[in-house]
């Protein structure tokens, strides 16, 4: 241990004293003689001694008096040093786990059934023939008219010359309905059932709980 600049020591009680012989460089050195303003001395461990945070003194955690208490006598005069023994206690801390309870879980399954009524859309078609005997110059093409779709069917006729004769007119229409066709669908649904039990597996009288 390095030498610090202060020799001063104040004892837990406020007793003022010094270090006869100043801080010790040898590390075989254990003990160290204080002399108190009172007039007393006291040999002490040296690792008893704590040095302050501002470096100006060096503190003993016990008082003069307790040094008498201890040891059954008062602490002697400066012509009898005194050895003082220094006693730690350790702190030992262990931790073990301890069963407060427990708890059983169930789960359970309820089935319900609901009516489901939803609106299915379903195309019809109406074919409807047109007759038309009508010559025409020229083909003619499938045409849209709204709903409608229109087919012209053509045949060859013999006539002075050879000419187109429209036939008929198919006019396929869609028409859109609206129906419903009510269901059954089961569905499900989960509830859990919380029981509490003692440490020994035992459920207590009002331990359980229902959540859905």
């Amino acid at each position: 241990m390095s030498e610090y600049a202060h020799n001063s020591v104040i004892s837990k009680d406020g007793v003022r004293g010094t270090l006869t012989a100043g801080m010790p460089t040898d590390p075989a050195t254990k003990d160290v003689l204080i002399r108190f303003e009172t007039g007393q001395q006291v040999l002490v461990p040296l690792d008893a001694l704590t040095m302050q945070a501002d470096g100006r003194y060096y503190y003993l955690p016990v008082r003069l008096d307790e040094l008498a208490q201890q040891h059954g006598r008062a602490v002697q005069a400066a012509d009898q040093p005194y050895v003082l023994p220094v006693i730690e206690e350790v702190l030992d801390v262990t931790r073990q786990r301890e069963e407060i309870g427990r708890v059983r879980i169930q789960k359970h399954v309820h089935e319900r059934t609901e009516i489901v009524d939803q609106p299915l859309l379903r195309d019809n078609v109406t074919v409807t023939h047109m007759p038309i005997n009508r010559l025409i110059e020229q083909p003619i093409d499938t045409r849209q008219e709204g709903e409608t779709l229109i087919v012209p069917v053509l045949k060859e006729v013999l006539v002075v010359e050879k000419r187109l004769m429209l036939v008929e007119e198919v006019h396929i229409t869609r028409h859109t309905t609206e129906t419903h066709e009510p269901q059954e669908i089961t569905l499900r649904r989960e509830e859990v059932t919380v029981e509490r039990l003692a440490p020994h597996g035992q459920a207590y009288s009002d331990g359980t709980e229902s959540a859905t």
